[in-house]
C-alpha cells in the first residue's frame, strides 16, 4: 500500500477546499463585485499585497472586480506636510480650492497607482482611473458650505464594461467631475455605492476597520434586511461612522445592487472568505431575508 506523503496530504486538503468552493466559484462566474478599499484597510505593504492577491484571484475565477479606494489618512498627512488647515462641518471636511488639488494629487496619484502596482505585481492587469475619466462620475456640489465636495449625479459605466471585456481590473479614485469643469472630492463609500448601482453589481463590499454591523449587545449580526438596518439606525443601535456606511448600503440596494457586505478589510482574505465560503465574513445586507 502506497504511503501518503506530506505533499499528497497538502494536495488532498487543497482539492477538498476547491471542491467546497466550487459552487461559489460557479455562482460568481461573470458577476460584478465592487470593493471599497479604505485608507485604514490598506495599511501596511503586507496588507496591500494580500488584498491585491485576492483581487487577482477573483478575476482569475471569472469575477469582474472593481476597486474604489479611499485614502483619508494619506490626505491628512499630505495636508499637514503642506501646512494646509482643514475645517470640518458636521464631521465632513470642507474642501476649498487648495485642498481639492491635494486630494486629487494624493488619491488619483499616489494611492491609486500604489494599488494598481500591487495588483499588477500579483499577476493581474489593473488600470487606474478617477471619476473624471470618460465622464465616469459627474457630480453636483453636495453643499456650498463644504466647498468642492460632490455627490454623484450621473454615472456612465461604459468604460468599466470595456475594461471587463479585456480582463482588466479598474481601480477608481473617488474624484468626480462637475458640470462646469469643477473637480469634486467624493466620499469613497458614496462613490462605490453609486458605481455599484450603475453596474447592477451582484455585491458591494465595504471594507472597513470593524468586523461588521453590531447589535445592541455589541455582537456582529451576519445577515440583515434593509428594514432591520433602518430600524437599527432609528433606535440608535447603529451609531457614528456606521450610519453613513449602512445608508450607502441602503441606497445601493434600492438602486439595483443585489447585496452589500460590511466587513473588516484588515482580516486576511476577507473578500475571498465572503464570496467563496459558506460562513462569509462581516454583515450582509439584502432587501429581504
Amino acid at each position: 500500500m502506497k504511503k501518503q506523503t506530506a505533499m499528497d496530504a497538502d494536495w488532498i486538503a487543497t482539492a477538498r477546499t476547491l471542491s467546497q468552493a466550487l459552487p461559489y466559484l460557479q455562482r460568481y462566474d461573470g458577476a460584478i463585485v465592487v470593493i471599497k478599499f479604505g485608507g485604514h484597510a490598506m495599511g501596511s505593504d503586507e496588507a496591500m499585497e494580500s488584498f491585491a492577491r485576492d483581487i487577482v484571484l477573483m478575476r482569475q475565477v471569472g469575477v469582474n472586480p472593481v476597486v474604489v479606494h479611499g485614502g483619508g489618512p494619506m490626505i491628512n498627512k499630505m495636508l499637514e506636510t503642506l501646512q494646509i488647515k482643514s475645517d470640518f462641518v458636521n464631521g465632513k471636511r470642507v474642501t476649498d480650492a487648495a485642498t481639492v488639488e491635494v486630494v486629487e494629487m494624493v488619491l488619483s496619484g499616489r494611492v491609486n497607482k500604489r494599488i494598481v502596482q500591487a495588483i499588477n505585481g500579483q499577476g493581474g492587469k489593473a488600470v487606474g482611473l478617477s471619476g473624471k475619466d470618460a465622464n465616469l462620475m459627474i457630480c453636483d456640489q453636495t453643499h456650498p458650505d463644504l466647498g468642492f465636495v460632490g455627490t454623484p449625479a450621473d454615472i456612465d459605466p461604459g468604460v468599466l464594461r470595456t475594461l471587463f471585456k479585456d480582463d482588466t481590473i479598474p481601480v477608481i479614485a473617488p474624484i468626480g467631475a462637475g458640470r462646469n469643469g469643477e473637480t469634486f472630492n467624493v466620499n469613497g463609500d458614496t462613490a462605490a455605492g453609486a458605481i455599484a448601482a450603475a453596474l447592477n453589481a451582484d455585491r458591494l463590499l465595504l471594507l472597513t476597520d470593524v468586523p461588521g454591523v453590531k447589535d445592541a449587545d455589541g455582537d456582529v449580526v451576519t445577515e440583515l434586511t434593509t428594514q432591520q438596518i433602518r430600524t437599527m439606525i432609528t433606535d440608535g443601535t447603529i451609531q457614528g461612522g456606521m450610519i453613513p456606511k449602512t445608508e450607502t448600503a441602503l441606497d445601493a440596494i434600492e438602486n439595483g445592487v443585489r447585496a452589500v457586505v460590511i466587513l473588516d478589510g484588515r482580516a486576511p482574505n476577507a473578500c475571498l472568505l465572503e464570496l467563496f465560503t459558506d460562513h462569509g465574513a462581516g454583515s450582509i445586507i439584502r432587501q429581504k431575508a
